[in-house]
């Protein structure tokens, strides 16, 4: 799992800031732990002399700018932590280069050197405070460190690396921390696997096996079937699973006679009682095997590392929480949308009805003479557009069904209230339609890629049948 942090680097006191550059760089060079400087790659500066560059810089700034500060952070530091066996040091600084690139947006000067003398693969990132154009300073906003962590999940889940489902600061040295972080086993993954699998429908357990090796499995057929990932050393048979994934439980399943894990329990079933960022980083590496292309054209993996950024900022998890949040927020945005419309309704109604008021009272004259002059055919044709007025104002009081009118200024002051409401309203409608639209993408996103949307639709189907 890759773990990321970012470090400000200040002036050591009694230590000139050439000095500090040094020990900061060498320590990250240290051809011990980059293989003699393999595992070390640069950006608009080179390794063997990057303190002397970034001191060049640093003078030009003043020069430039005259500027100075008395706790000046003369370079930053990300580490970039990797869980053991996961990665190959060629790849971590590829991915720390691209991380330092896409954080920096290409205007500070970076090295990155990748360490292989501990069990867990690690880069140090270090990029000048100063931009390359010397004309300003990097801002260490407020953030800064999440803003890294996101950048870091997002490149890793593109390339199918596990991430630390919820980072936390850590007084001890960050490879402890990290090897600490307890993972799934082998058997958890496997069982993850057939599960998924099973979703699949398979007609065989032949074609059960198939779906297996897609995943990235190696089959050891014989009297006892055995499972072995790229990651594993040994197979794993069926009967080291437990109960409900022996080979006989699993072809149960397929012929129909036994019910799938996910179908015969509770609401707080195996499916949405996991973790859904443990779940959804066994997909990842499922995709691994020979299927991975086409499963990548389905899905796209950068809306997928922003659907899980969404989800740990949120708390949601786990699959049962989303799927309240959804509904709770989807339901809150119905009723407050029912309630503005209520509001447009009958601000139009009271629209309708103060033309009619104003409409009766201008032409109230001209009918009481209409009917002294005994509905005259000649008075009706010289007054025919004012008469239709009047008589339509009637029929709407009629509808009304009440004896007394109401006043033009209750009329207005209800408008006004219901304008007030309507407005107040409708700033939460937009926020709360911009959230609504958020959780549901990311819910979307998650049954695409847990294939849960599959498996609805085939209980509506037995549903139906029934």
């Amino acid at each position: 799992m890759a773990t990321s942090r970012l470090i400000p680097m200040h002036k050591n006191k009694g230590k000139s800031i050439a000095k500090c550059l040094a020990d900061r760089t060498d320590y990250a060079k240290n051809s011990e732990k980059t293989n003699a400087g393999e595992y070390v790659s640069s950006y608009e500066c080179d390794p063997r002399t990057v303190q002397g560059e970034f001191m060049l810089s640093k003078r030009a700034y003043l020069d430039i700018t005259g500027r100075t500060q008395e706790s000046d952070v003369i370079a930053y530091q990300i580490r970039q932590s990797f869980r053991p066996g996961e990665i190959t040091p060629e790849l971590a600084n590829k991915l720390g280069y691209e991380l330092a690139m896409n954080f920096t947006k290409g205007k500070h000067a970076f090295i990155v050197a990748t360490h292989v003398d501990k069990a867990h693969i690690h880069s140090h990132i270090i990029f000048n405070s100063t931009s390359l154009d010397c004309t300003r300073k990097f801002r260490n906003f407020w953030g800064s460190t999440s803003a890294v962590r996101k950048l870091s999940d997002r490149i890793c889940l593109e390339n199918g690396l596990s991430i630390v489902e919820n980072p936390k600061p850590s007084r001890g040295h960050y490879g402890k921390w990290l090897g600490d972080k307890k993972s799934l086993n082998h058997s958890d993954k496997i069982r993850m696997s057939i599960d998924s699998t099973l979703q699949k429908k398979p007609q065989t357990f032949e074609e059960f096996l198939h779906l297996m090796e897609l995943a990235g499995y190696e089959i050891k057929r014989g009297k006892h079937i055995g499972f072995k990932s790229a990651e594993q050393g040994k197979f794993i048979r069926f009967r080291s699973l437990g109960k409900g994934y022996s080979q006989e439980e699993i072809q149960s399943i397929i012929s129909g006679k036994a019910i799938p894990r996910e179908q015969n329990s509770s609401k707080q079933n195996y499916r949405k009682s996991i973790n859904l960022l443990v779940d959804i980083q066994v997909k990842i590496n499922e995709g691994k095997g020979a299927g991975y292309e086409q499963w990548a054209k389905i899905y796209n993996l950068k809306q997928m590392a922003q659907t899980i950024n969404f989800l740990r900022e949120n708390d949601l998890l786990d699959y049962s929480n989303l799927e309240e949040r959804a509904e709770e927020i989807t339901g809150n945005f119905e009723r407050l949308n029912a309630e503005i419309k209520s509001a447009e309704k009958r601000m139009g109604e009271i629209q309708v009805l103060r033309t009619h008021i104003i409409n009766y009272m201008k032409t109230k004259d001209i009918y009481t003479d209409y009917r002294k002059a005994g509905y005259s055919k000649n008075f009706y044709e010289e007054y025919e557009s004012e008469l239709i007025l009047h008589k339509a104002a009637k029929t709407a009081f009629d509808e009304l069904g009440t004896k007394k009118l109401p006043t033009m200024k209750s009329l207005h002051g209800e408008y006004a209230e219901l304008l007030s409401a309507k407005k107040k309203a409708y700033v939460i409608y937009k926020s709360m339609k911009k959230d609504m639209q958020e959780i549901l993408r990311a819910k979307e996103n998650v049954d695409r890629i847990l294939e849960l949307k599959e498996e609805q639709k085939g209980k509506e189907k037995t549903q139906e049948a029934r």
